[in-house]
């Protein structure tokens, strides 16, 4: 025995309920299924529990992928304002963080709840814990057997995310379906990731371990990338807002370079010191600008603990290179495990660019990350999973209609 949907979606993420209440808004019969014991459990966690749920200032830009292009059109037909005035209809109170950053004022679970809201006035049904098996297609029919039911649709929407954070729940079942059906994949690699030191470099920055300051990073293969934001020094390597997009560009094997103090001429402000603090030590001197544990680091044992009034310019030069001018080479990133984002994908070729609908197959569906788009740090991706979760749901009404 079959149940018919009109519109099924596996993934019960961002880009799955939202896709789900704007198809289901004019009383279609929509199913979300999704492996997982919880919904929307990516949305939970994401801006540190508070998420940062769209990004005002979104342009095609912010985003990667190897069509740079496929993203414009989704973005322009659903934009930040359009969320925000379902945001505002919830009144949900927001926080604009950094400029157009906005995270819920006092949860994620804010976000979730107005979706589950929504999807529930419209007359979703969603099953959890529902594994899904063979999917086949006959006469634009999809049959989806699942571990719960065996299911019936026309629209079949994929929204099944990447592979970041596998213990949220994140699988390679939506490159399956795809490659199933005829899509080819982009390679994908885990991105807005912590990068990881080797043991020697390790050794040396462990003490480090929780300390943060504004930095500027650029990446040595791509010198036209810099990057200025906060850094954050762990057990493991660099983590941070700076770090984490700088990943996006990264590739093992690649160095980086770090500016510590960006904002700041190292040798000048030095020599100056010298003039008027002689007595001062190198190292506190340093820390007026940064962590003092930070300051030690860089000043090492000689200079560290030698007064100004003994710097000579070799000297002086010397740490300036290590401040504006150090050079690391990453051992590897954390990958998936603590990636934000999965960089490829889906690949769009055979995407249709203003509805997500496949071009080789009728009725079948790819949204949000499981795409070959990725978002800058900064709400955008939640901002495309809104965006391509909507223009799927309109070319979806269009045709039941």
């Amino acid at each position: 025995m079959k149940i018919d949907y009109e519109v099924v979606i596996i993934g019960a993420g961002a880009a799955g309920l939202f896709c789900a209440l704007n198809c289901a808004v004019l009383g279609k019969k929509v199913l979300v299924v999704d492996h997982a014991n919880k919904v929307g459990k990516k949305i939970l966690m994401s801006g540190g529990g508070r998420c940062n749920f769209t990004n005002l200032y979104t342009t095609p830009d912010d985003f990667s992928s190897k069509n740079p292009h496929f993203c414009k059109s989704a973005l322009k037909q659903y934009t930040p304002y359009d969320f925000l005035t379902l945001i505002d209809k919830h009144q949900i109170e927001y926080v604009e963080k950094s400029p157009g950053q906005l995270f819920c004022k006092n949860s994620s679970k804010d976000v979730l709840k107005m979706l589950l809201d929504e999807c529930a006035q419209s007359g979703v049904k969603i099953y959890k814990k529902c594994n899904i098996g063979h999917i086949t297609n006959n006469n634009n029919k999809y049959i989806i057997d699942t571990s719960i039911a065996k299911f019936e649709t026309e629209s079949l929407v994929i929204a099944t995310g990447g592979l970041s954070i596998p213990t949220l729940g994140a699988t390679g079942l939506g490159y399956e379906i795809a490659q199933q059906f005829g899509h080819d994949l982009e390679e994908t690699r885990a991105s807005l990731v912590p990068f990881m030191f080797e043991e020697k470099l390790l050794n040396k920055t462990k003490h480090l371990s929780g300390v943060s300051i504004k930095a500027s990073i650029s990446h040595n293969a791509n010198t036209s990338i810099v990057i200025t934001d906060d850094i954050l020094f762990t057990h493991r390597g660099l983590s941070g807002p700076a770090v984490l997009k700088i990943s996006e560009y990264w590739v093992k094997g690649d160095s980086i370079k770090i500016n510590l103090l960006p904002e700041i001429d190292v040798v000048t402000y030095l020599n100056k010191e010298k003039q008027k603090h002689p007595d001062l030590l190198v190292s506190s001197s340093l820390a007026k600008h940064m962590p003092k544990k930070l300051a030690q680091f860089i000043c090492g044992e000689s200079e560290g603990s030698i007064k100004n009034k003994l710097l000579n310019k070799n000297k002086i030069e010397e740490i300036n290179r290590r401040i504006a001018d150090w050079n690391i080479y990453p051992s590897d990133t954390e990958g998936y495990k603590t990636a934000e984002v999965t960089m490829g994908g889906v690949s769009t070729q055979n995407i249709s660019s203003k509805t997500m609908e496949s071009s080789l197959v009728k009725g079948l569906y790819f949204i949000g990350e499981v795409l070959d788009v990725t978002g800058q740090l900064g709400g955008y991706n939640f901002q495309w999973a809104w965006s391509s979760a909507w223009c799927a749901a309109q070319s979806i009404i269009k045709i039941k209609n």
